[in-house]
């Protein structure tokens, strides 16, 4: 049986992973977009694409260059965490 301290420590490092895994993401949208920003106020250009294509980019580029990263720190906490819950450890 499963007790609330366990739960919610398991809860707790379940979104800490979740939230370390997002930060690559989330960084390379903020950088594109604040950088696609200062451009657009440089030249007036107020183009709704020309903001969204380079973070799709920036998001896509960074997701593929953190995608180990990601599948390493996900199997880490399923085996430590999840799989010895389960298996009733």
């Amino acid at each position: 049986m499963l007790n609330e301290t366990v739960f919610f420590d398991t809860l707790r490092m379940g979104l800490w992973v979740a939230a370390v895994t997002s930060v690559p993401i989330l960084a390379a949208a903020l950088i594109a977009g604040v950088g696609i920003g200062l451009l657009q106020a440089l030249t007036s250009i107020q183009e709704m694409t020309l903001t969204f294509v380079p973070k799709l980019l920036a998001i896509v580029a960074v997701f593929w260059m953190s995608m180990s990263f990601m599948t390493n720190t996900l199997v880490g906490f399923f085996q430590e965490r999840i799989l010895p819950i389960i298996a009733g450890g």
